[in-house]
């Protein structure tokens, strides 16, 4: 079968999903191990009829709900192509509205920097790509994460530097310019559970209690003491719940608290200006 055809085809077995074309294009490019631009280039290509098996086993597990990134075993977030697994989140594209409002506010000269719940290790990644120069280390609770985390690393030369344990925890008397993070933030009763991706996704990356917001005022409360006089602490969050983690950020003491609107126009980063005095 020519790749044209075939490529029709897919999109035809993938048509009641959110991106058929995209999915199409995404799994024909794994199975056949060429740029998406092959698929342009190249519309008369003979796909093998091992090639198209393949492709039906793809389609049938995506059809299913598994997610894209779990049948090729990759994500794209930043430019960086990053391993995935359903040890951690699945990278999404709102997440780099995270990373831009922090590469925004760091400072010129080199900074330390800490992503909270690093999973993939894509927030953390994509900062050092950024700045080099920079001090970026990566926190992550789920040894089998943390792994993941630090092969993205390894793979993509980005000297990021992965610590096992609980949100701040593991870094006791060390301060940092900038704190990012996207933990949790989805209540246990929400029904988009039941629905989409993240039912491959594991619960522990997705659920926290008190409405989603527990881990979020755990974080805003321990940050004080780990940032630096005029440091930022920028979080992701659901779209309901910017007026919620603005008042969690005044609460602990942050200034100059906003929320910026995702891709989409919904509420999904909140960010704070930590004033207090300059640690010894």
């Amino acid at each position: 079968m020519q790749l044209s055809e075939l490529r029709t085809w897919l999109r035809e077995q993938l048509a009641g999903g959110e991106s058929p074309a995209l999915d199409a294009d995404v799994l024909l490019c794994h199975v056949l191990g060429k740029p998406r631009s092959f698929l342009l280039a190249w519309p008369e290509f003979e796909v093998s009829a091992e090639q198209k098996t393949e492709l039906a086993e793809l389609i049938t597990r995506r059809r299913a709900g598994e997610p894209v990134a779990h049948l090729t075993g990759q994500r794209e977030f930043w430019s960086l192509m990053l391993e995935v697994t359903p040890d951690t989140l699945i990278p999404r594209p709102d997440t780099e509205v995270l990373v831009e409002s922090a590469l925004a506010r760091l400072p010129e000269r080199p900074a330390r920097v800490v992503d909270l719940g690093t999973g993939t290790g894509a927030i953390a990644l994509s900062i050092k790509s950024e700045r080099p120069a920079d001090t970026v280390l990566a926190v992550e609770f789920n040894p089998q994460a943390a792994a993941l985390a630090r092969r993205n690393a390894e793979r993509l030369g980005l000297d990021v530097t992965v610590v096992e344990g609980s949100w701040l925890a593991p870094l006791a008397g060390q301060v940092f310019d900038m704190i990012v993070s996207n933990p949790p933030y989805i209540d246990a009763a929400d029904p988009h559970l039941a629905e989409g991706d993240v039912r491959f996704e594991p619960r522990t990356a997705l659920v926290a209690g008190e409405q989603g917001l527990a881990d979020i005022r755990h974080i805003a409360a321990e940050a004080p003491a780990h940032l630096m006089a005029g440091g930022w602490l920028l979080v992701e969050h659901g779209w309901q719940q910017g007026e919620a983690v603005q008042r969690i950020f005044i609460n602990n003491g942050f200034e100059k608290v906003t929320t910026l609107r995702d891709y989409g126009g919904q509420d999904r980063v909140t960010l704070g200006r930590w004033p207090g005095r300059e640690h010894a």
